[in-house]
């Protein structure tokens, strides 16, 4: 019959376990996100890893002629944009380097539910989730952590067999709150990107490139 497989721990978890800043901006991470513990944290944080390991392998490459290697960045720039974390368009591998493990948690489907406004809080979101209250794409999905596409975004909605389809209920979010939900996400996404954009610059700056290098470089191709 072989021998038996050994599930296999598909994260990292941090080199030293008495990290007093590390420890208080996981301790942050997780009341933000609502999540059940820090593990959560060093997955998104290993997925990260693994995508900026992928830019930084890839840039080399290019820089080296492989011709290869160019396809493999387009395909890893659409896997990024696909689950929401890139732009549809424009995206280059130095933005993949700019992520935080914050862009990959705001894509799990406990946040997505929370920032719809099918509940008042992270932590009942993730509650309905869990209890089946949601479905996607025509299925219920009971895993607060599932990585959501941009496809399967707009397919969020309550079971149909949920008592929350009734708008009387009284755990049921209001239109106000649902609004400032979309605002505060809005104002999240602004500053998020004026982050990635002083980021970039400054990495531009300490190597030397200026806005008249980025201008004659986009005249060349």
């Amino acid at each position: 019959m072989g021998d038996p497989k050994f599930s296999r721990r598909t994260y990292d978890t941090p080199s030293h376990p008495w990290q007093g800043e590390r420890i208080k901006a996981e301790v942050k991470i997780v009341n933000e996100f609502g999540l059940k513990n820090k593990t959560e944290v060093w997955k998104a944080q290993s997925v990260l890893r693994n995508f900026r390991k992928q830019s930084r392998e890839l840039q080399a490459r290019l820089r080296g002629g492989d011709a290869q290697a160019k396809k493999e960045s387009d395909d890893l720039i659409a896997r990024c944009a696909k689950i929401g974390v890139l732009p549809m368009d424009g995206a280059t591998l130095n933005d993949i380097l700019t992520l935080n493990e914050k862009d990959i948690l705001s894509r799990r489907l406990q946040t997505i539910v929370f920032e719809k406004g099918m509940a008042t809080t992270i932590g009942q979101a993730r509650q309905m989730i869990v209890h089946g209250h949601v479905f996607m794409n025509g299925h219920r999905v009971t895993i607060p952590g599932y990585i959501v596409t941009r496809d399967e975004e707009s397919s969020i909605m309550y079971n149909p067999a949920s008592p929350f389809n009734d708008e009387m209920h009284p755990m049921r979010i209001s239109a106000e709150q649902a609004a400032a939900n979309a605002e505060l996400r809005a104002a999240k996404e602004a500053e998020e990107a004026a982050k990635r954009a002083a980021k970039a610059k400054a990495d531009a700056e300490e190597a030397g490139i200026t806005a008249d290098d980025a201008a004659m470089e986009e005249g060349d191709q």
